[in-house]
This record gives C-alpha cells, sequence and structure tokens, in this order.
C-alpha cells in the first residue's frame, strides 16, 4: 500500500523522501571531509608541540652531527636538482598547508636532475648525501625557499651558492617533508611557537565551517512545481522567458499612436508663416503638472517597460540569500541551506575557496584553488553576494 500524507497526496510523500535522502548524502560526504581535516589540523598540531627530532636517528649515517644538532627526518630516496636559469625564490615563511595540494611525480621545466642519494632533515641544515658527494642547505644561511604547487619539488637559495638547487622527492613524502623542514626552520630562528599559533588559528577558523544536519522535511513542504521536471528551476526559467520576451519586443518597436502617420503626412502646406507640423510622440507620455516647461523630458522605453527582476541576477536561480552572477562580494563562507537551490558538486562543504559555478552547470566551493571544478570541466564563473 503506497504511503500518504495528511492530504492523501503521494507523490508529496516521495518527493519528501527524496529531498531528505539526497540532504542527508551531502551531509554526510560534507561532514567525513571535514573530519578528515581536523583530524589532520589535530595531527600537526601535536606534532609542533611534542616532535623535537632525534639523537637516535643520526646513528649510523655517513655524516657527522654538530653538538646540539638532531635529526629530524631522513629519506633515502631524493634526487638532487638545480636550476638552469637565475630565480629569485621567496622569503621563508613559516606556513602550514593542512590541505596539500596533489603532485605529480614530474621534473618541472627547467630544472635538472644532477644527483641522487640520501636526504637527512636535522634541526640546523637540510643534507643530500649523494653519489658525487655532500650538498649542505644551512638554516642560518637561507635567503630563499618555494615549495612547488604541482611537483614534489622543494628549491632553497642560500648565501654561499649561486646556482639554486633542492630535492625532488617521491610524492607520498613530499607532504611531511615540507612540515617537518617548516618545524625545523622555526627551531632554528626560535619561532616554533609561531607554528603552534598558525594550526590554533585554523583549528577555530575549521570549527567554525563544521557542516550543520539538515532539518527533517515533510510532504506538507511539498510544493506543486514539484511536479513539473526541474522543480522550481524550470518554473523560474519559464517566468524569466515570459517577462523578458514581451520586454524585448516593445523594445525593439515601440508602439506608436494609431493614425500618426497619417495625420503627419495631411498636415497642409504652409501659406504665410508656418506652423511646427504635430508628429504624435513614440512613446505615450502622461502630462505633467510642472509649470516649468524646462524640465519636461521625453519618456524613454526604459520608463515604459520596467526591466525584469531576473536580469539582475545575470543567470542565477531564485534564492533567498540573494546570491547572483552580477557582481559583488565573493562567497566564501555560503548560506547552510544553499544546496537546496543550486545544484552543488559532490563533497561541496570540504571546498577551501569562494563559490563559483563550473562549466557543467554545478557550483562548487573551490574558487581561487588550483584545481577548481578539476572534475566539472573547470570554473565559468563566480558567485556573489
Amino acid at each position: 500500500m503506497a504511503m500518504t500524507d495528511s492530504t492523501g497526496s503521494t507523490w508529496r510523500y516521495r518527493w519528501a523522501h527524496r529531498q531528505n535522502e539526497r540532504r542527508q548524502r551531502a551531509f554526510r560526504a560534507a561532514d567525513e571531509a571535514w573530519r578528515r581535516r581536523d583530524d589532520e589540523l589535530r595531527r600537526l598540531r601535536t606534532l609542533a608541540i611534542s616532535f623535537h627530532g632525534s639523537v637516535r636517528a643520526g646513528m649510523g649515517l655517513p655524516m657527522e652531527l654538530a653538538p646540539g644538532e638532531v635529526v629530524f627526518w631522513t629519506l633515502p630516496a631524493a634526487q638532487l636538482v638545480e636550476v638552469r636559469h637565475t630565480a629569485v625564490l621567496p622569503a621563508p615563511e613559516l606556513t602550514v598547508d593542512p590541505d596539500p595540494p596533489v603532485l605529480r611525480p614530474r621534473r618541472p621545466e627547467g630544472v635538472r636532475v644532477v644527483d641522487a642519494g640520501l636526504a637527512v632533515l636535522t634541526n640546523r641544515r637540510l643534507v643530500l648525501l649523494g653519489g658525487r658527494g655532500r650538498r649542505d642547505w644551512v638554516y642560518g644561511r637561507m635567503t630563499g625557499l618555494s615549495h612547488d604547487p604541482a611537483a614534489p619539488v622543494t628549491l632553497i637559495q642560500v648565501l654561499d651558492r649561486r646556482r639554486t638547487s633542492g630535492l625532488l622527492l617521491p610524492t607520498g613524502a613530499a607532504a611531511d617533508f615540507r612540515f617537518t623542514l617548516t618545524l625545523a626552520f622555526a627551531d632554528a630562528i626560535e619561532q616554533r611557537a609561531a607554528v603552534v599559533a598558525e594550526l590554533d588559528a585554523l583549528l577555530d577558523e575549521h570549527a567554525e565551517s563544521r557542516p550543520q544536519r539538515p532539518a527533517v522535511l515533510t510532504p506538507g513542504q511539498a510544493r506543486p512545481s514539484a511536479l513539473v521536471p526541474g522543480g522550481r528551476r524550470t518554473v523560474a526559467v519559464g517566468a524569466a522567458l515570459a517577462l523578458a520576451v514581451p520586454a524585448m519586443l516593445v523594445e525593439s518597436n515601440p508602439p506608436t499612436r494609431a493614425g500618426s502617420e497619417r495625420a503627419a503626412a495631411a498636415t497642409p502646406a504652409a501659406t504665410a508663416t508656418p506652423a511646427p507640423p504635430v508628429v504624435a510622440p513614440a512613446v505615450q507620455v502622461r502630462p505633467s503638472t510642472d509649470p516649468d516647461p524646462r524640465r519636461t523630458r521625453p519618456a524613454s522605453p526604459r520608463d515604459a517597460v520596467p526591466q525584469p527582476a531576473t536580469e539582475r541576477r545575470c543567470g542565477a536561480p531564485v534564492n533567498p540569500f540573494g546570491y547572483d552572477f552580477c557582481g559583488g562580494d565573493r562567497i566564501r563562507k555560503p548560506a547552510a541551506g544553499v544546496c537546496d537551490w543550486f545544484k552543488c558538486v559532490p563533497g561541496f562543504w570540504s571546498g577551501r575557496g569562494w563559490l563559483v559555478q563550473c562549466r557543467d552547470g554545478t557550483i562548487s566551493r573551490t574558487g581561487g584553488q588550483r584545481d577548481a571544478c578539476a572534475d566539472h570541466r573547470g570554473p565559468r564563473r563566480t558567485l556573489f553576494s
């Protein structure tokens, strides 16, 4: 027996069931992504507080540690790279990236591999023990540091070496290496507390973005527009066309007073003092009560035909948040019910940028990211508030 609501409508019950299932799936995906990032932030914060390297990790290494020097990290599969052309790298910063980009095992253009061997990261320097010798990068003499956003390459500049060099690592080890290098450099300049403070700020910001469980919809909330394929979007598009088409017709062919052309043609020729011909206005204007004729202006088609309200959204669907594609402020913290009015991508709430529309019509929270709308044919335009 088909289930119905109090009004006896079976389709209303089906609508409520589908909507609740869809909203719950979106919430579970967003909550899972939120928990993964929360766990990663807390793991990094624990390392920033408690991890200070180990002296035992340096035992057996083919290098001698200085007094007070401890080993933070080692990797036997590192490659030494050099830049062919001179480049100025940005100054080293104590920044933490809890969401590292997806790196590809490739070598950027202009970078060549010159050696390979064991990479050792201590609290004072980065060392590569290669087949052709040893290469040291001392933190106290470091002037530039750059992590490639698309490849597992880290380039370093130091005062005592003209050529820019660095390491090419396996993709799976790049994220841990970059974070550990940040901790080691922070220890060298005695700024470990700054890294912990940044992670605390990231945790506070992440806590505010936790997705809220959606309210349960009832069959009584179903609207008749749900019976139309496409729902409210189809109705909104139809209403927009119904308003826009007559407006365009009026603007393209403005109304004229009946018989105005014949009246102008039948005006008799002047004999003595010519009088100005009477020509009907292109658009009927109401008589003004202003006694000053200089303040009277002719009416334009825009006065006679108001612009349809749908144009202010510039193609965006009707929504209670005032979001549109016309311009304004970028939306970094969208409203909780935005996916009820826009078609959101899977895992929408795990994004970190501003709202953008992808080329397939979906809405993504990846504006400003290198991989914005990566699985939806790329970004199309920005959504504004």
